[in-house]
């Protein structure tokens, strides 16, 4: 971590696909072989995030651009969105963006609905099944997985979804794809590529940062205690009680 800025140092280490995006990338490939149409993938990241988009070559995808500069580093979830937009619309005419439903390093699960927003695109968010895909209506039916069980929504397209790792299991790579993914050029493109706000990319651009950063202190030993089930419960109750945990 950066001590001053409070951002996470991604220079010189290893880019990987984050997990849920997979299922994302997944999706797109099947909706592709099952609909037609062309998967394009896009990333922000330090230039070593070109062997991340290399993977989503080879699960299938048709093109990969990269978002790396260093006019975007420190992007809060809101600059990273408004990045991600101007990168989108760039691309042209597009019908669907599909996003993993989080990170797992921040895991706040805004990049898609605040990239929905700027786009203004409808936005699906949980979806664990796409059931259909009409392109002479422009309507997409999915399945969302929520607490309480599956709720099926119909919206119009252009449309935004972030997904669940039910929705589908990754496929491995074969070796064809793999050296054609190798062999791919990839595009760099950075702030000038992108017509933006300067101030609205990267640190200067995030209205919301680390304030400070520190290791919480070891966690002290725990107390064992052994014995028969009644003097074990009421050795638990004393010790609650003697903490003012509970009131006996």
């Amino acid at each position: 971590m950066d001590p001053v800025k409070g951002t996470l140092i991604r220079e010189g280490v290893e880019s990987v696909v984050n997990p849920f995006d997979e299922y994302a990338i997944e999706e797109g490939v099947r909706l592709k072989e099952r609909y037609g149409g062309e998967v394009i993938v896009v990333s922000m990241g330090p230039p070593q995030a070109k062997e991340a988009l290399r993977q989503a070559l080879a699960m299938g995808a048709d093109k990969a651009v990269l978002l790396s500069d260093r006019a975007f580093a420190g992007s809060d979830t809101l600059a990273t969105a408004y990045t991600l937009s101007l990168a989108i619309k760039k691309l042209g005419e597009i019908d669907l963006v599909i996003c993993g439903k989080q990170a797992t390093d921040g895991d706040t699960a805004q990049v898609g609905p605040g990239l929905a927003q700027r786009l203004g695109f409808r936005q699906l968010t949980y979806v664990c099944k796409v059931k259909e895909i009409n392109s002479e209506s422009k309507k997409i039916i999915v399945e969302r997985l929520l607490d309480e069980g599956i709720q099926v929504v119909e919206t119009t397209l252009p449309a935004l979804m972030t997904v669940v790792k039910d929705i589908n299991q990754p496929r491995l790579p074969n070796v064809i794809s793999i050296r054609r993914a190798a062999r791919t050029e990839i595009p760099i493109w950075g702030p000038q590529d992108l017509n933006g706000d300067q101030a609205k990319f990267g640190f200067d651009g995030s209205p919301t940062q680390v304030i400070r950063i520190f290791t919480p202190p070891p966690r002290a030993g725990g107390q064992i205690l052994e014995g028969e089930v009644p003097e074990v419960v009421s050795k638990l109750l004393d010790a609650l009680s003697s903490q003012q945990v509970i009131s006996i």
